[in-house]
C-alpha cells in the first residue's frame, strides 16, 4: 500500500474513508511543514534561546540548572528541526491519520487507545469504524452489540462510556462533535487527555497534550532526569506548555511527533538512545541516563486468579455466543428483546421486530471458574458496572 506524506496537520474531511473493508486511501492534501518553526524566547526554561529569530525577552527564573557548552546545543530550533525531521520519515501509518478520519474517529481511536498497544487497536478500530461510523449511528447500537464488538480491548467500560458519549453528541451537538475544551471534558468518558488529543489531532489547535510518552520524553531531553509515571505534576504540566510551538499547525506536529518519540524510541525502561534523532541534545544521556526505569513505588499487579481475570472470562463467554448464536452450537438459550434501529417518525405504527438475544446458562456460568464465591462476586460487580444482565433464572446475557 502507498504512504502517505507526514507532517502536516490533519485535515478533516479529506481522503476516501473506505472502514469496513479495512481500506483507506491515503490522501493527505497538505504538504510537510516549512522548517525552522518559530517560537517564543520563553518557550523552554535554561535552554539557549540565541538562535531563534524572535524579539528579546527576558527567560523566567527556573529550576532548572543553566546551559554550558556541552548543553547549548539543546535549544527547540534544533530539536524540533531534528524531530520533525524524525516524524516525516518514521510516523506509523495509523488509519486515523493524516487527515484520514473525521473528528469523532480520532476521538475512538483515542479511547481505544487507552492502555492498551496500538497494533491491537487498529483491527478494531476499522471494524468499529466501518459499523458505526459516527456517533449517532453508535448511539442506536444496541449494548450487546457495542460490548461484543469492543472484544477483548479490555477495560470494557469504556465502550459503555463511549457509546454514552454517542448519545449526548447526536443528541445535544446534533452528531458534530464539539470543538471547545469545556465542551469536549463534559462528555462521559473524556477527560484532560482526550479532549486536548482531539484538539490537537483532529482540529489541528495549540493545545498542549500530556500522556505518559510525552511525559517521559520531555523530561529526560529538556530536563535531563527520569518522569516517575503517575500524575502529571505541575513541572511536567508547565514544561509542556512553554515547548509548545506558537503556531497552532506545528504545535499539532509537536504533540504527535513527541509522543510517537516516546512510544518507539524514548521508551520507559530500554530506550533507543542510539537511533534517537535527540540524542545528541538529550540532557538525560548526557547526565549518564540516571535512574533509568525507576517509577513510583506500587505493588505490580497480578493478573492471574484475580477478579479481573474472571470477569473477562464471563464476558468472552457471553461475546462468543453472541456472534456465534450460541454455545456448542445449542447451548444457550434466548429471550426476546427489541431490535435495534430507529423507526421512521412518519411510520410510528410500525412495531419494531423482535429477535432473540442468547444467555448463558447457569450451569455453563459455573463451569467457568472453579471458585463460585468469587465467581458471583464478579458477577454482581458486572452487573453493577451495566456489563451483564442477570436473568431470573440465574442465566447471562449482555445488555441490550
Amino acid at each position: 500500500m502507498a504512504t502517505c506524506p507526514r507532517g502536516a496537520i490533519p485535515r478533516i474531511g479529506t481522503g476516501d474513508h473506505s472502514f469496513a473493508t479495512g481500506v483507506w486511501s491515503p490522501v493527505h492534501n497538505g504538504a510537510v511543514p516549512k522548517r525552522p518553526v518559530t517560537f517564543r524566547a520563553t518557550d523552554v526554561p535554561g535552554v539557549d534561546v540565541s538562535d531563534a529569530d524572535v524579539p528579546d525577552a527576558d527567560v523566567p527564573e527556573t529550576d532548572v540548572p543553566e546551559t554550558d557548552d556541552s548543553t547549548s546545543l539543546n535549544s527547540l530550533t534544533a530539536i524540533r528541526t531534528a524531530l520533525f525531521a524524525w516524524w516525516d520519515a518514521n510516523a506509523r501509518d495509523l488509519p486515523w491519520r493524516f487527515g484520514r478520519t473525521t473528528p469523532w474517529g480520532v476521538l475512538v481511536s483515542e479511547v481505544m487507545s487507552q492502555q492498551t498497544q496500538m497494533s491491537r487497536v487498529v483491527p478494531y478500530w476499522l471494524s468499529w469504524m466501518g459499523t458505526w461510523p459516527d456517533a449517532a449511528a453508535l448511539a442506536s447500537a444496541s449494548t450487546a452489540e457495542v460490548l461484543t464488538a469492543w472484544g477483548r480491548l479490555g477495560y470494557p467500560r469504556r465502550a459503555l462510556r463511549l457509546q454514552e458519549c454517542a448519545k449526548v453528541v447526536a443528541g445535544r451537538y446534533h452528531d458534530a462533535l464539539p470543538a471547545t475544551y469545556d465542551e469536549l471534558v463534559a462528555l462521559p468518558g473524556v477527560g484532560d487527555y482526550t479532549a486536548s488529543a482531539v484538539l490537537s489531532f483532529a482540529r489541528g489547535q495549540r493545545i498542549p497534550v500530556i500522556d505518559t510518552n510525552i511525559r517521559r520524553a520531555l523530561s529526560r531531553v529538556l530536563l535531563g532526569k527520569e518522569s516517575l509515571g503517575g500524575s502529571a505534576n505541575r513541572e511536567e504540566r508547565d514544561l509542556a506548555e512553554r515547548v509548545l510551538p506558537s503556531k497552532a499547525p506545528d504545535s499539532a506536529t509537536w504533540n504527535q511527533a513527541v509522543m510517537e518519540l516516546g512510544a518507539l524510541v524514548c521508551t520507559a525502561k530500554a530506550p533507543l538512545c542510539d537511533s534517537c534523532p535527540l540524542a545528541p541534545r538529550c540532557r538525560f544521556l548526557a547526565a549518564g541516563r540516571p535512574g533509568l526505569g525507576e517509577r513510583r513505588t506500587r505493588p505490580r499487579q497480578r493478573f492471574q486468579g484475580t477478579n479481573r481475570q474472571v470477569r473477562g472470562k464471563i464476558l468472552e463467554a457471553l461475546r462468543g455466543i453472541s456472534v456465534n448464536g450460541g454455545v456448542d452450537g445449542a447451548a444457550a438459550g434466548t429471550q426476546p428483546v427489541t431490535a435495534t434501529g430507529v423507526q421512521p417518525a412518519t411510520a410510528p405504527e410500525v412495531q419494531p421486530a423482535t429477535v432473540p438475544v442468547p444467555t448463558l446458562p447457569r450451569d455453563r456460568v459455573e463451569a467457568l471458574w472453579g471458585d463460585h464465591v468469587q465467581l458471583d462476586a464478579c458477577i454482581a460487580s458486572l452487573d453493577e458496572d451495566g456489563l451483564i444482565e442477570i436473568m431470573p433464572d440465574g442465566s447471562l446475557r449482555l445488555p441490550r
